[in-house]
């Protein structure tokens, strides 16, 4: 069997726009029926949700027929978390809470086998299809993306030297922490925020990395694709479930 195609890696590597949607909910029905939505890419967070390696490799299954890429976000930037997430099949790893250079040369560390790396090998698992890859340990880093969160103000002065680790292949902004940490916690759209985002993806850019970011307001969205992210989240699961279930009681609850 081929080493499976990274679509989503070879999008962003080649400047084509990919709007995804962020996944919290840990459920692999729920994920197969996001997949007919026509995302090009669904996030899967185990970062900030109750996901683990085993509801991801399960999300996988599920979204693997539709024409959907999926992006997994680890709880941190751990070798072991990192290792599982791979050996079930994730070909991209979204890295969160990358504060420099070094930690980024960790995440890509995680990702290589050795010498080049220092992930564990292990022949029967869902990323090798149980062993039928041909030349899986050798050919596998061409398929596999790590993109790096950049969430702070401190880890965005560090853009330059992050985008020149070998083995990053996108920086995802992420708005709601780096809020917080430049004392605006809960409040991305306060004027500062806007403004080291939108400085952000420009230095991305220029570094020649792909730019990502998460964005639930629809104008700030077409902001940051006009100013060049190339992936870009535009809503979560949770929030489109729980908004359209409240205007439909309000709907309903209105005529009491």
């Amino acid at each position: 069997m081929k080493l499976p195609r990274n679509d989503f890696k070879h999008a962003i590597a080649e400047g084509r726009q990919q709007i995804g949607l962020w996944v919290t909910l840990p459920s692999g029905f729920t994920a197969e029926a996001l997949a007919t939505c026509g995302y090009d890419w669904l996030l899967l967070d185990t970062e900030h949700s109750v996901g683990d390696p085993m509801t991801v490799f399960e999300q996988l299954q599920a979204v693997a027929p539709h024409p959907v890429s999926a992006v997994v976000r680890p709880v941190s930037n751990d070798i072991a978390v990192i290792k599982r997430l791979l050996d079930a099949g994730a070909q991209t790893l979204l890295i969160p809470y990358v504060q420099n250079a070094a930690e980024a040369r960790a995440a890509v560390e995680a990702m290589r086998y050795g010498p080049r790396g220092l992930r564990g090998f292990a022949g029967l698992t869902r990323a090798t299809r149980y062993g039928t890859v041909e030349d899986y340990a050798t050919r596998v880093e061409e398929e596999l993306c790590l993109l790096v969160q950049v969430e702070t103000a401190d880890a965005l002065g560090e853009i330059e030297a992050i985008a020149a680790v070998d083995g990053v292949d996108g920086i995802f902004i992420g708005p709601a922490d780096l809020a917080a940490s430049m004392g605006h916690p809960g409040n991305p759209a306060h004027p500062d925020v806007v403004a080291a985002i939108e400085d952000a993806i420009a230095r991305i850019r220029a570094a020649g990395k792909p730019a990502g970011i998460l964005s639930l307001d629809p104008g700030f969205v077409e902001r940051c694709i006009g100013l060049g992210t190339t992936f870009t989240a535009v809503d979560v699961d949770a929030n489109i479930l729980l908004k359209g279930a409240t205007e439909i009681a309000r709907r309903y609850k209105s005529e009491d």
